[in-house]
């Protein structure tokens, strides 16, 4: 199930560099607010505290409720940058049930 939360929620990412309607991107915040505190909680259950630390301060970042205002390039980055890493954490963990 998570490699799936992360590849819906990396993909609604990169789909915010297009020109969406604002209403687009408030959803992607709150899917990927709830998204990023389920991964956190899983990750904490898991004793990765490493990781689940990240996905809370993301959880943080991209809650709707108090805005963080970043402005639009900044945004960007960022959604591409944990979108990359949500990528990679899918990768790595294929990778490691393989071998």
């Amino acid at each position: 199930m998570k490699p799936i939360i992360k590849l819906v929620i990396a993909v609604l990412l990169l789909v915010c560099l297009a020109d969406m309607p604002y209403g687009f991107y408030q959803l992607v915040r709150f899917a990927a607010m709830a998204a990023f505190s389920y991964l956190s909680y899983d990750y904490f259950k898991a004793n990765q505290d490493v990781k689940g630390v990240i996905f809370a301060l993301l959880a943080v970042l991209f809650q709707p409720f108090f805005k963080i205002g970043l402005g639009r390039t900044l945004w960007n980055v960022v959604d591409v940058i944990v979108a990359m890493g949500l990528f990679y954490l899918i990768v790595t963990s294929f990778n490691k049930k393989k071998g």
